[in-house]
């Protein structure tokens, strides 16, 4: 049984975000929490933008909030996204990690030791390596692990690295994810 979604994403991942999240119905039950990598400065841009095509509700993640079914979180420009034992979210302004604050590492560690083999692990495009440790620590943990198919990817580096790092259960095409998220059981 699963009860979250982890979602990581860097260079190109605005359009693999528009393609993913407007296909989920508003019937989808698990919290999806996405790290992008996005300049400090940037504001709700994300969240309002991915609102208006999506028929979850869209948020920035808030310090101490309770994570709620059916909702996606984002985590807020430069702060660390962390979940806690009691399932609220923390924020840190600790140092970057992989030269990224917010880090997909960060997040996707702290959602396994969390969430544990309750949790779903998706690695999408980027330039970088981040989210390739915290995903092997999801799978290590008992978690579902997917991966972007790097020929589909804006920029393949991300996937590859998670790929090689984490060896995932699923490597998806992107307009495969949220078929196969739909389809999964709760």
């Amino acid at each position: 049984m699963r009860e979250a979604v982890v979602i990581g994403v860097s260079a190109g991942g605005m359009a693999a975000l528009d393609t993913i999240l407007p296909l989920l119905p508003k019937e989808f039950l698990l919290p999806l929490i996405i790290v992008s990598h996005r300049h400090p400065d940037s504001g709700d841009y994300l969240e309002r933008h991915l609102g208006k095509k999506c028929a979850l509700p869209v948020k920035q993640a808030l310090r101490g909030e309770i994570i709620t079914p059916g909702t996606v979180y984002i985590a807020p420009p430069d702060y660390h996204l962390q979940i806690e034992s009691d399932f609220t979210f923390s924020l840190s302004l600790e140092a970057p990690v992989n030269f990224a604050r917010p880090s997909i590492d960060v997040l996707f560690h702290a959602a396994a030791a969390a969430y544990g083999p309750r949790l779903i692990g998706i690695i999408l495009t980027g330039a970088n390596d981040d989210g390739s440790r915290g995903l092997k620590k999801i799978k290590e943990m008992g978690g579902l692990t997917v991966v972007q198919d790097p020929e589909s990817a804006e920029i393949p580096q991300m996937p590859r690295a998670a790929i090689a790092a984490a060896n995932p259960h699923h490597i998806l095409h992107l307009r495969e994810i949220p078929t196969f998220l739909a389809r999964l059981p709760y």
